[in-house]
């Protein structure tokens, strides 16, 4: 049955907030002051739009012809200036809830050329038909896509090549994860989901790693072929990649997450590096200072010691592979250092930052991808006597309600 409702608000996921019989409810794709038909959902908080009585004079037309199936964008029927205060609000709103106040610059546009890894799905579906694409919207229904408007012009081809090994990988009902990176050398893919490779199917996948730029392609991990090696540019630095590795979402992002990170460790001669991966900062403040880089991914810390080794004009950088979740550096570990800089996935860093706020170090930089595990981290700093000096909300996931944040905190007043 068909409801009315009026659009109170866009909430922090992207959806449309309204009320209903005095409880919130949730409808995609409106925006603030809208009135709206919407329909029931798979969840009795959510509504599906049924149809639009009265337009936002902020609302503007989509560009993909997905938008709304596939469930990689939450946003792109809002005016850019709108989305853009609302994403820096999402941060004061957050920072509010852990009783944090600062003052937060005005959010960073790194979308840049688009997106420069992707991770498709190819399942064929009970009629046989094989789709190769993204997940629907609050589904795990595979919508098969063609184009995406969103990504680096590297990517051209990704989908395609994606489609290419799933015809011959011929999944099943189970999904096969596709990841798809932009390399100097072409595309580097990763397969998951599939079974063990016959000796005879190589010289297939041969072939389509030639038709289709492929300069490495691994299954879970482990090399199946590689044409090229799969090199980023960091900094000054070449970095061969290892499988399945984690990059910044655009090369724009990493630019200015990078920028932002030297800024703020202006000056210091020794820093930490904690969750350094690859090293998109670590190689970047070796042109200034030593580093000493952690992470839990040996493949990574591997490819950052090399590409530190191999890269004329660096401080020493001294790599090492340790668990700070289980691990962290304590205190004493940290005495000597200038400033530290940590970059956690997202469930945060709560185990490190315990440690950090019992240091003495003079300046952390926290950089950040979920403003909920920031602000709790955050507020362990503070209440370490430590003290926000800048916050600098970064947008590479344009059209979503995820956004990053870089932070400098200072001891003392």
């Amino acid at each position: 049955m068909a409801e009315r409702l009026v659009i109170d608000h866009v909430g922090h996921r992207g959806d449309g907030v309204a009320f209903s019989g005095g409880h919130t409810v949730f409808v995609p794709y409106t925006l603030s002051g809208e009135t709206v038909q919407a329909g029931p959902a798979d969840h009795p908080d959510r509504r599906l739009l049924l149809r639009l009585e009265n337009a936002s004079p902020e609302r503007i037309a989509p560009f993909c012809r997905y938008f709304g199936a596939c469930g990689g964008c939450a946003i792109q029927h809002w005016r850019a200036d709108a989305y853009q205060g609302w994403k820096r609000q999402i941060v004061f709103d957050t920072l509010a809830h852990a009783r944090i106040e600062c003052p937060v610059d005005d959010l960073i546009d790194a979308q840049g050329a688009g997106r420069r890894r992707i991770t498709g799905h190819a399942r064929r579906s009970g009629d046989g038909e094989l789709r190769v694409g993204f997940a629907a919207a609050g589904s795990h229904a595979i919508v098969a896509i063609d184009d995406c408007p969103i990504l680096d012009p590297d990517l051209h081809g990704a989908l395609d090549a994606a489609r290419a090994l799933a015809e011959i990988l011929k999944p099943t009902t189970k999904p096969l994860d596709i990841q798809v990176t932009a390399t100097l050398g072409g595309l580097d893919v990763d397969v998951r989901g599939s079974g063990p490779l016959p000796p005879a199917l190589i010289a297939t996948l041969s072939r389509v790693a030639e038709q289709h730029r492929l300069a490495r392609l691994t299954r879970h991990g482990e090399l199946v072929l590689m044409r090229t090696p799969p090199v980023v540019s960091i900094g000054t630095a070449q970095v061969t990649l290892p499988p399945g590795a984690f990059l910044q979402a655009t090369a724009a992002g990493e630019e200015a997450l990078g920028a932002l990170v030297l800024k703020h460790c202006k000056g210091a001669k020794h820093i930490a590096d904690l969750f350094c991966g690859v090293g998109p900062f670590a190689l970047r403040l070796a042109a200034r200072a030593r580093v000493a880089a952690f992470d839990s991914d040996a493949g990574a810390v591997a490819a950052l010691q090399k590409a530190a080794m191999a890269t004329s004009g660096l401080k020493p950088v001294k790599a090492e592979v340790r668990d700070l979740f289980r691990r962290p550096l304590l205190p004493r570990e940290l005495r000597d250092l200038d400033a530290a800089v940590f970059d956690p996935p997202r469930q945060g860093a709560q185990a490190q930052v315990q440690q950090l706020a019992a240091s003495k170090i003079p300046v952390i930089v926290a950089v950040s991808c979920n403003a909920a595990t920031f602000a709790r981290d955050a507020r362990i700093l503070i209440d370490g006597g430590y003290r926000i000096e800048s916050l600098t909300p970064v947008d590479q996931f344009r059209h979503t309600p995820h956004v990053e944040l870089v932070a400098r905190f200072v001891r003392g007043r």
